[in-house]
């Protein structure tokens, strides 16, 4: 059985991104960048709204610009299973399924048929996955940035949450990973 997670870059101030779009968090560190290599390379795969798929799907061609970390991470992203939750795009990149209606059934079958940790990336997507009880942790990447509005981390449903763990991944960045309390 899957484990679903929600993790993204958070600012100090809760968002996951400014109203625009303009990525103002701006890129991790090299530390915070192998950091998330690692982790994604642990992962059976990962759930995607459009709107973050389309962030991600950058990771799909080659460029080159990019020094070896990049294409290492590229390379992980790739082999990653992908489920993307969209009424309007007409196709996804490879290893990507596109899930045009029902992503309450999407998560329910991931849950069930995968095993290991699925990250459901994209707070909106997230809050659904959330109400229906299957985030099991949010990890928050925090970064030393004050957006001031945007994208919230936390969906408006969370549950009362517990720390499960709290890593320094490099000098300015933070990994806390909450749990839904259980008592």
């Amino acid at each position: 059985m899957g484990k679903m997670i929600l993790a993204m870059n958070v600012s100090v101030d809760g968002y996951v991104d400014d109203l625009e779009g303009t990525l103002a968090m701006g890129p991790p560190s090299a530390a915070h960048f192998r950091y998330w290599i690692e982790t994604i390379r642990g992962h059976a795969g990962a759930i995607y709204g459009r709107r973050m798929y389309e962030l991600m799907h950058y990771w799909d061609e080659d460029r080159p610009e990019w020094d070896a970390p990049q294409r290492e991470f590229a390379a992980v992203w790739r082999r990653m299973p992908k489920w993307v939750v969209s009424s309007t795009l007409t196709s996804v990149g490879p290893n990507a399924t596109l899930v045009r209606d029902d992503a309450e059934a999407l998560f329910r079958q991931v849950a069930e048929e995968t095993d290991g940790i699925v990250s459901v990336s994209g707070p909106e997507l997230a809050g659904l996955a959330a109400r229906m009880g299957l985030i099991a942790e949010y990890h928050l990447h925090l970064r030393p940035v004050v957006l001031g509005s945007g994208k919230p981390f936390f969906p408006a449903s969370t549950p009362p949450l517990r720390l499960v763990s709290s890593t320094k991944i490099d000098e300015d960045t933070l990994h806390l990973v909450y749990a839904p309390r259980t008592e």
